[in-house]
């Protein structure tokens, strides 16, 4: 055999070889392919898995407005359609992850054999399609080069699949609904509230831009944190904008000069708007789910569900009542902290040394942190001791939370200083409550003060006596009464002794008329109409009213000596700015699934509890209390001021307002209601404890503590001309028996102290 010949023979040979490794490596291929489609490297999603993938979307809270209030969410997760994505957003995406997506059906041929090249090494050159393929049906592969190829071929076969059941548009949609952005923002929605404070169809190109960037890593490229980097990351993407002729150059320029812009809203659940309401609606949407199972069988879960979950609070109005809370209480607690300066047993007021020490040791006993400790099995003795040891801490203040070190006993007699408060709004035609702020600081102050929270409501109860009165007896704001000291003997409702409640101001003599007794608080003559109609009668009113709480039908609950809710007292005042009627608060509309299908609706429960005339007396009484009353300072007043603690700046509200004022014993709580034709609102103030208060009436009472809150409040909404809040005189009834104006003119009453103190402490 010649060279030539044996030449050709090797080349034929090498020809014959190279076709051998070839098509076997595509046998081979082709094997993987098979084997990994009947599932022999793991499972592979059945075809309704592919109709359905598998998430967890967050239960979202969505105000009458249309403002997310909040989630519930294992992942914040709020799915959107493609419809509701900005255009940049989309050739962003495609530019920077998949230039060719609209091209191929799920796998890009070039990538894929430069991936095979380069053994993965280069990035995997995944399409869109696969890499949603891999965060919803497959986990990502470690170890060697065989897995990492087998979870290629999975993505591919899922990704050839997801092609044929969605269309391009979906496939985009899913992909950024399902990306975790970091920082609670898991898929497109989250993220441009979280970082940008908006809609995914308001985020501007550059903001696009930035959160395409994070696809690649979103751990690396932490806008909270490594801002410059992530910058960088930005305007590459900008860059391949340009290059797939998106952007002009101009343009792409003048957008990688500008900053990241950030505007963050953080979603956790200590959160962003009506922190106390929301957990209070997570008890209830617990109950709910339990008795309101899916059409299968199976139990709704909030977490995951996707549950439209539609309230009635106004965003507006709820960050209105927010901003009045804390607007008023930090200036108030400025008040509090002057006046406790140099008193060693502050916040403690009468209290003994031992009974100090009690209370202390109670709450210590009643902390998360003994909770922890005992349940971890450390002894009594050691648990003690630790309250007593300094460890950092953040705690709260009115600038802003700040580290220290600090005992936990220290801890506890830090935060038993400042007051607690609560704020209620509902709409008495509806019963939708409107705003509900259960307290100042939700981290770090969880007790609510608006439904779990119930104390004594002093004077705020007497409406009840009066509108009883005038219900049953048909009485007359122009009745006089003795302004003397009544008593009630002690047989007549089985007391244990005579009962001889006092003014306040300790100022007799004279006669009142009803108007007058109502806008100044006069305890006596509160005292002869609730012996005129009985306790029980007086009792019965307020329940038929709303109030759930048993009341015990002694005289003495004419003073308002009886613990209830916010949420229960404003619910039965309600009844009166309704022409008598009551209509049950509600807080929800109705609740949805994730595809929008209504799982139910709600609808106030109503009853009559005072006849028309009735209710309407009983508002032009209370209308007296802030005319001429304890809430007098409504019409000049003064408002909080957040750099100082003594103000001058009147409310001047012009338009009828009805209210009642409450303080109870010893200043420990201080109370005020609200009404106006369309809006019953209400504030509560006081310490953790009763012994926390001020020293004197002046600062201590409700037309000092609470009122400030509601006219704050009332203030911004009347700004606010698309809420309608009515600044209009009450409706009177076409026929009314009951005389309202006087023929005489009603003497002026003189000055008590308690009501000196009113119309002149400035704070």
């Amino acid at each position: 055999m010649n060279k030539k010949t044996e030449s050709n023979s090797n080349f034929k040979k090498y020809i014959r070889w190279f076709w051998i490794v070839v098509v076997s490596g595509f046998a081979f291929i082709m094997l993987l392919f098979l084997l990994a489609g009947v599932g022999a490297f793991g499972k592979l999603p059945t075809f309704e898995e592919l109709e359905n993938p598998e998430n967890n979307l967050a239960s979202e809270v969505i105000s009458i407005d249309g403002q997310t209030l909040g989630k519930y969410a294992k992942e914040n997760r709020t799915p959107v359609r493609y419809k509701d994505l900005p255009k940049n957003l989309v050739e962003a995406l495609v530019a920077t992850e998949d230039e060719r997506f609209y091209n191929h059906s799920g796998i890009d041929a070039r990538g894929t054999l430069r991936a095979v090249l380069k053994m993965g090494k280069g990035g995997g050159a995944s399409t869109i399609t696969q890499q949603l393929a891999k965060m919803l049906f497959t986990k990502r592969a470690s170890g060697n080069i065989f897995k990492r190829i087998i979870q290629k071929i999975k993505e591919i076969i899922i990704a050839v699949q997801l092609e044929r059941n969605y269309s391009k548009n979906e496939i985009i949609a899913m992909y950024l609904n399902k990306y975790d952005f970091l920082n609670q923002a898991v898929g497109i929605r989250s993220a441009s509230r979280i970082y940008f404070g908006k809609e995914p169809k308001e985020l501007k190109i550059e903001e696009s831009a930035m959160l395409i960037g994070m696809l690649k890593n979103s751990s690396l490229y932490n806008p909270l944190r490594r801002e410059k980097m992530v910058k960088q990351r930005r305007n590459v993407v900008l860059k391949q904008m340009r290059r797939n002729k998106f952007l002009t150059t101009k343009w792409k320029d003048s957008l990688q000069q500008l900053e990241l812009g950030l505007d963050v809203h953080r979603e956790s659940h200590s959160d962003g708007l009506a922190t106390y309401f929301r957990e209070y609606l997570r008890d209830y949407m617990k109950k709910w789910i339990k008795n309101n199972p899916k059409p299968n069988g199976d139990t709704y879960n909030l977490m995951r569900d996707g549950l439209k979950i539609y309230v009635t609070l106004d965003s507006r109005m709820q960050e209105y009542a927010e901003e009045a809370v804390q607007e008023h209480m930090a200036n108030l607690q400025r008040a509090f902290f002057n006046e406790h300066k140099r008193n060693k047993t502050a916040p403690f007021i009468d209290l003994t040394k031992g009974e100090i020490e009690s209370t202390l040791n109670n709450a210590m006993k009643r902390s998360e942190r003994w909770r922890k400790m005992k349940k971890a099995g450390i002894s009594q003795k050691e648990i003690i001791a630790s309250f007593k040891e300094k460890i950092p801490m953040k705690i709260f203040s009115w600038k802003g939370d700040v580290d220290t070190l600090m005992t936990p006993m220290d801890s506890i007699r830090y935060y038993k200083h400042f007051f607690r408060a609560g704020f209620l709004s509902i709409e008495p035609q509806t019963g939708q409550i409107k705003a509900w702020v259960g307290g100042t600081n939700y981290k770090h102050f969880q007790y609510d003060a608006v439904k779990q929270q119930k104390r004594q409501v002093g004077s705020t109860f007497k409406p009840f006596v009066y509108a009883t009165a005038i219900n049953q007896l048909k009485k007359s704001p122009c009745d006089k009464y003795p302004n003397t000291l009544y008593t009630i003997p002690k047989e007549k409702y089985g007391m244990d002794k005579d009962w001889t409640p006092q003014n306040a101001g300790r100022s007799y003599g004279g006669e009142r008329t009803l108007r007058q007794a109502l806008a100044n608080s006069i305890n006596v003559i509160t005292a002869r109409l609730i012996d005129e109609v009985g306790p029980q009668t007086v009792a019965n009113l307020a329940q038929r009213a709303g109030i759930e709480t048993e009341i015990q039908a002694n005289p003495s609950i004419a003073l308002g000596a009886i613990d209830l809710s916010l949420y229960e007292l404003l619910s039965a005042y309600t009844n009166f700015a309704n022409k008598g009627q009551r209509v049950e608060p509600i807080m929800l509309l109705r609740i949805e699934d994730k595809n929008g299908t209504v799982l139910q609706e709600f609808v106030p429960k109503t009853n009559e509890v005072l006849s028309e005339e009735s209710a309407y007396v009983i508002l032009d009484l209370m209308k007296g209390v802030t005319t001429s009353g304890s809430g007098v300072r409504l019409r000049s007043g003064w408002t909080a001021n957040p750099d100082k603690v003594v103000t001058g700046f009147p409310y001047l509200f012009k338009n009828p307002i009805a209210g009642k004022t409450g303080t109870t014993q010893g200043q420990s709580d201080g109370w005020f209601i609200g009404i106006v034709p369309n809006l019953v609102s209400g504030a509560w103030v006081g310490g953790e404890d009763r012994a926390t208060h001020f020293y004197g009436i002046g600062k201590g009472q409700g037309a000092s503590m609470a009122l400030p809150i509601w006219a704050l409040y009332m203030k911004k909404c009347y700004a606010d001309k698309n809420l309608h809040i009515s600044e209009e005189d009450f409706a009177r009834p076409a026929n009314i028996s009951i005389r309202l104006n006087c023929d005489e003119v009603e003497e002026t009453e003189e000055t008590t102290p308690e009501k000196e103190e009113e119309n002149t402490i400035e704070f």
